[in-house]
């Protein structure tokens, strides 16, 4: 699919951004290995060659599969990569988990990757940030400024359809891979981010997953865990009791001593609103 973008659109969008990345000589790109980060990886290869190097953080926060899917991804553009490991909780500030926990959690990121460059002589950072980030609440984006990170989507207006456009041209096989934001972003602002809550999150949305769902989260309240569906997998489960069944017992496997289906489709940064019946 092309979005609202012609081919001849997309033709002249990808010049225009490899034009831009391949004028910095140099980069590292922050990569998750998700739509957004692959596409600027995938761009920085082909205008930069071996100038360009990905790197993947690996801290408590990352959800397991998401090391072994960034490195398929990488080998398929191909481009060079790396992983480093950020120690988030090791911040009273990114455990206290107020509205600018993504801002503690970047600024260790970018701090790390900024000395990479310098260390290893690459001139640019980059991010995958697109224009559909411009208006959300995306304190990260503070952090990155501090690290003079670059955001050449976010730069050219790229919103998020025409970049899993891009990517599809671009024959990356996470093209239509859904959202993965870090495991924090599971738990409600003022509840403090611990190790254990993450590894309970993370068992949980295994769980789910193993059933054969795809576009999910498991929102952490202490002993609950309420799962959030897509809209089309949410009218299955709630037409049939046997399989809100399961999954409510895959949650409750993960930890959690209560479990529930959220009723309302899944929505990003829906934590935010205050759930029923807490």
């Amino acid at each position: 699919m092309s979005g609202s973008r012609t081919t001849v659109e997309l033709d002249a969008l990808q010049s225009q951004l490899q034009r831009r990345i391949g004028a910095l000589d140099s980069v590292v790109i922050a990569f998750s290995g998700g739509v957004d980060s692959s596409l600027v990886a995938a761009l920085s290869a082909r205008a930069l060659g071996e100038r360009a190097l990905a790197v993947t953080a690996v801290s408590a926060a990352l959800a397991t599969g998401e090391l072994a899917a960034a490195r398929a991804v990488a080998r398929s553009i191909p481009v060079a990569h790396e992983t480093i490991t950020t120690d988030e909780l090791a911040s009273p500030d990114y455990r206290r988990n107020d509205r600018f926990r993504c801002f503690h959690c970047k600024r260790e990121l970018y701090s790390q990757l900024s000395g990479l460059a310098t260390a290893r002589g690459y001139r640019a950072l980059l991010s995958g940030a697109n224009g559909d980030d411009a208006g959300d609440w995306r304190p990260g984006l503070r952090a990155a400024a501090d690290h003079r990170v670059i955001h050449p989507l976010l730069e050219a207006g790229v919103d998020k359809p025409t970049v899993r456009a891009l990517a599809e041209r671009l024959e990356l096989p996470c093209a239509d891979k859904p959202a993965s934001p870090c495991l924090a972003s599971r738990i409600p602002y003022g509840v403090p981010v611990e190790r254990a809550a993450l590894e309970r999150i993370d068992r949980a949305e295994r769980a789910a997953k193993a059933l054969g769902y795809r576009v999910l989260r498991v929102r952490h309240h202490g002993a609950l865990g309420r799962l959030a569906l897509d809209a089309a997998e949410l009218r299955c489960v709630l037409a049939e009791p046997a399989r809100r069944a399961a999954l409510e017992q895959a949650i409750r496997s993960a930890g959690y001593a209560r479990a529930e289906i959220d009723e309302r489709p899944f929505r990003s940064g829906s934590l935010n609103d205050p759930p029923p019946g807490l």
